[in-house]
């Protein structure tokens, strides 16, 4: 995608191009998150947010194991 140069304003806001705004499937009032890496801001949904840690999760859970299904199980087991 290309570059937007723009500028902030004295609130500190930015305006995000709508072309950004369409393949980030974000509209007026939308929640984004914001995140300082290094010197750079990175910008995603909150979906967005989960997806990635879902991802980063999944590299240690085997496949099939169902962790919500664990927890109910431990939740029962310690009601008895």
């Amino acid at each position: 995608m290309l570059e937007f140069k723009t500028k902030i304003d004295e609130g500190g806001r930015i305006v995000i191009p709508v072309e950004y705004r369409q393949a980030l499937n974000l509209h007026v009032g939308d929640d984004v998150i914001l995140r300082l890496k290094g010197s750079e801001i990175h910008l995603f949904t909150p979906e967005q947010a989960i997806e990635h840690a879902q991802a980063l999760l999944r590299q240690y859970i085997p496949l099939g194991r169902l962790l919500s299904e664990e927890l109910i199980a431990e939740r029962r087991q310690e009601e008895e």
